[in-house]
């Protein structure tokens, strides 16, 4: 598991962008990004090298920001990697509260999932790596 940087973003013009730069002054280097927005709100989730600074940062800069614990699972970039991975956690009961994916070579992806509870985490886990799928973390994002 590894943190992920969560913050609450207005939606309003230049927002998003002093978030970024407020990232950027601190020297942290972001590996993934999502954004999910309402009317009001946007929620933007960020991968990156540093959370700890990340969140440090952001708090300075009047942002609200949380530090959620999320799995990185290496899974080959092609049609079918995902379904792969999931089939795995299929059956285990657990819940999936939100997932997003990016790449990070031609041919390696990587899948991001919020899972609920510490037990359902640990054996999510357990499943994943029987199943030889790598859990990453920080240093392999570098």
């Amino acid at each position: 598991m590894i943190d992920q940087i969560t913050v609450f973003l207005e939606n309003s013009e230049g927002r998003l962008a002093a978030l970024c730069r407020t990232l950027s002054d601190a020297g942290v280097n972001m590996s993934a990004l999502t954004i999910a927005d309402t009317a009001d709100y946007g929620v933007v989730r960020i991968i990156c090298d540093a959370p700890a600074k990340a969140k440090e940062a952001l708090v300075a800069a009047d942002f609200r920001t949380v530090v959620t614990k999320v799995a990185c699972i290496q899974v080959p970039n092609r049609p079918g990697g995902l379904s792969d991975l999931l089939s795995v956690l299929d059956g285990l009961n657990l819940n999936i509260e939100y997932g997003y994916c990016f790449s990070v070579k031609q041919d390696t992806a990587v899948d991001v999932l919020k899972i609920s509870g510490e037990a359902e985490e640990a054996e999510a886990t357990a499943a994943l790596e029987k199943a030889g799928f790598k859990l990453l973390s920080l240093e392999d994002l570098s």
